[in-house]
Protein backbone atom coordinates (compact mmCIF):
# COMPACT_ATOMS: atom_id res chain seq x y z
CA UNK A 1 0.00 0.00 0.00
CA UNK A 2 1.29 3.45 -0.98
CA UNK A 3 1.88 6.62 1.56
CA UNK A 4 -0.72 9.61 0.58
CA UNK A 5 3.30 11.59 1.26
CA UNK A 6 5.01 9.67 -1.58
CA UNK A 7 3.12 11.81 -4.25
CA UNK A 8 3.67 15.34 -5.32
CA UNK A 9 1.14 17.53 -3.31
CA UNK A 10 0.48 21.41 -4.02
CA UNK A 11 -0.42 24.18 -1.49
CA UNK A 12 -3.49 25.05 -1.52
CA UNK A 13 -3.15 28.47 -0.62
CA UNK A 14 -0.74 29.38 -3.18
CA UNK A 15 0.12 26.03 -5.26
CA UNK A 16 3.14 25.48 -5.08
CA UNK A 17 4.87 22.34 -4.56
CA UNK A 18 5.27 21.06 -0.23
CA UNK A 19 8.27 19.66 0.69
CA UNK A 20 8.59 17.19 3.38
CA UNK A 21 9.36 17.68 6.84
CA UNK A 22 9.28 16.57 10.78
CA UNK A 23 7.71 18.89 13.14
CA UNK A 24 8.23 17.77 17.02
CA UNK A 25 5.45 17.80 19.67
CA UNK A 26 5.91 16.85 23.24
CA UNK A 27 8.41 14.07 22.32
CA UNK A 28 6.59 13.26 19.10
CA UNK A 29 8.10 13.45 15.96
CA UNK A 30 5.11 13.83 13.22
CA UNK A 31 5.84 13.39 9.92
CA UNK A 32 4.34 16.55 7.68
CA UNK A 33 4.54 18.77 4.62
CA UNK A 34 5.17 22.29 4.47
CA UNK A 35 4.86 25.18 1.82
CA UNK A 36 8.15 26.80 1.30
CA UNK A 37 6.32 30.05 0.49
CA UNK A 38 3.57 30.73 3.04
CA UNK A 39 4.45 28.14 5.45
CA UNK A 40 1.54 26.25 5.08
CA UNK A 41 1.70 22.94 6.83
CA UNK A 42 -0.21 19.24 6.72
CA UNK A 43 0.50 16.66 9.47
CA UNK A 44 0.47 13.22 8.27
CA UNK A 45 -3.01 11.18 9.28
CA UNK A 46 -1.62 8.51 11.05
CA UNK A 47 0.75 10.42 12.68
CA UNK A 48 -1.72 13.15 13.64
CA UNK A 49 -4.23 10.22 15.34
CA UNK A 50 -1.40 8.20 17.05
CA UNK A 51 -0.97 12.10 18.60
CA UNK A 52 -4.34 12.69 20.02
CA UNK A 53 -4.24 8.76 21.38
CA UNK A 54 -1.36 10.21 23.37
CA UNK A 55 -2.85 12.98 24.38
CA UNK A 56 -5.87 11.17 25.23
CA UNK A 57 -4.21 8.81 27.56
CA UNK A 58 -1.94 11.95 28.87
CA UNK A 59 -4.91 13.46 30.21
CA UNK A 60 -6.82 10.12 32.09
CA UNK A 61 -5.78 10.00 35.75
CA UNK A 62 -5.49 5.88 36.10
CA UNK A 63 -5.99 4.03 39.76
CA UNK A 64 -4.20 1.86 40.30
CA UNK A 65 -2.36 -0.73 43.11
CA UNK A 66 0.79 -1.25 44.86
CA UNK A 67 1.18 -4.88 45.53
CA UNK A 68 4.12 -6.81 47.32
CA UNK A 69 5.88 -9.11 45.94
CA UNK A 70 8.74 -11.34 47.69
CA UNK A 71 10.92 -8.18 48.68
CA UNK A 72 9.60 -5.67 45.79
CA UNK A 73 6.91 -3.46 45.56
CA UNK A 74 4.87 -3.91 42.42
CA UNK A 75 2.37 -1.31 40.59
CA UNK A 76 0.17 -2.90 37.64
CA UNK A 77 0.45 -0.62 34.28
CA UNK A 78 -2.78 -0.31 32.70
CA UNK A 79 -3.11 -2.36 29.70
CA UNK A 80 -4.31 1.15 27.24
CA UNK A 81 -0.61 2.30 28.05
CA UNK A 82 0.93 -0.17 27.36
CA UNK A 83 -0.62 -1.20 24.30
CA UNK A 84 0.33 2.03 23.60
CA UNK A 85 3.39 2.24 23.39
CA UNK A 86 4.26 1.02 19.59
CA UNK A 87 7.09 -1.93 20.49
CA UNK A 88 5.60 -3.75 23.22
CA UNK A 89 6.67 -7.10 22.26
CA UNK A 90 10.43 -5.85 22.52
CA UNK A 91 9.59 -4.10 25.90
CA UNK A 92 8.06 -7.12 27.77
CA UNK A 93 10.59 -8.79 29.98
CA UNK A 94 13.48 -5.80 28.97
CA UNK A 95 14.62 -3.49 31.89
CA UNK A 96 12.74 -0.26 31.98
CA UNK A 97 14.67 2.82 33.29
CA UNK A 98 12.85 4.31 36.87
CA UNK A 99 13.71 7.59 38.10
CA UNK A 100 12.92 9.48 41.32
CA UNK A 101 11.86 12.77 40.15
CA UNK A 102 10.74 14.19 43.10
CA UNK A 103 9.26 14.18 46.40
CA UNK A 104 5.67 11.87 45.77
CA UNK A 105 6.98 11.39 41.96
CA UNK A 106 8.15 8.45 39.95
CA UNK A 107 8.92 8.24 36.30
CA UNK A 108 9.38 4.90 33.78
CA UNK A 109 11.41 5.53 30.70
CA UNK A 110 10.39 2.66 27.73
CA UNK A 111 12.74 4.17 25.65
CA UNK A 112 16.25 3.71 24.41
CA UNK A 113 18.62 2.39 26.98
CA UNK A 114 21.30 4.74 25.92
CA UNK A 115 18.99 7.21 25.88
CA UNK A 116 20.70 10.37 27.59
CA UNK A 117 18.28 12.13 30.32
CA UNK A 118 18.89 15.68 31.50
CA UNK A 119 16.65 17.41 34.20
CA UNK A 120 16.62 21.12 35.73
CA UNK A 121 14.99 22.75 38.46
CA UNK A 122 15.59 26.05 39.80
CA UNK A 123 15.29 26.65 43.89
CA UNK A 124 14.63 29.63 45.40
CA UNK A 125 14.39 30.07 49.19
CA UNK A 126 13.02 32.74 50.86
CA UNK A 127 13.03 34.62 54.67
CA UNK A 128 10.96 37.04 55.93
CA UNK A 129 10.07 37.64 51.88
CA UNK A 130 14.37 38.33 50.80
CA UNK A 131 15.80 35.56 48.76
CA UNK A 132 17.89 34.02 50.61
CA UNK A 133 19.14 31.09 47.97
CA UNK A 134 18.92 30.42 44.18
CA UNK A 135 20.58 27.75 42.42
CA UNK A 136 19.71 25.21 39.69
CA UNK A 137 19.52 21.80 40.00
CA UNK A 138 20.87 19.43 36.99
CA UNK A 139 19.90 16.08 36.51
CA UNK A 140 22.22 14.13 34.06
CA UNK A 141 21.66 10.75 33.34
CA UNK A 142 25.13 10.27 32.27
CA UNK A 143 27.13 9.77 35.57
CA UNK A 144 30.02 12.00 34.16
CA UNK A 145 28.19 15.03 32.90
CA UNK A 146 26.25 15.17 36.61
CA UNK A 147 29.89 15.39 38.02
CA UNK A 148 30.16 18.67 35.91
CA UNK A 149 26.68 19.75 36.96
CA UNK A 150 26.92 19.33 40.89
CA UNK A 151 29.90 21.92 41.49
CA UNK A 152 29.16 25.61 41.98
CA UNK A 153 28.71 27.47 39.25
CA UNK A 154 28.58 30.73 40.69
Amino acid sequence: MTDIFDNKILCRKCNKEMRKAQIQRNGFILRALVCTTCNEKIIHPNDEQEYHKFIDLKNKEFQVKMRIVGNSHTVSIPKEIVSFIRDQEKIMGNMVKLCFEDFGRLSLNFGQPNQRVIKTREVRMMKNGKPILHTRQVYDSDKEKNKLYNKDDE
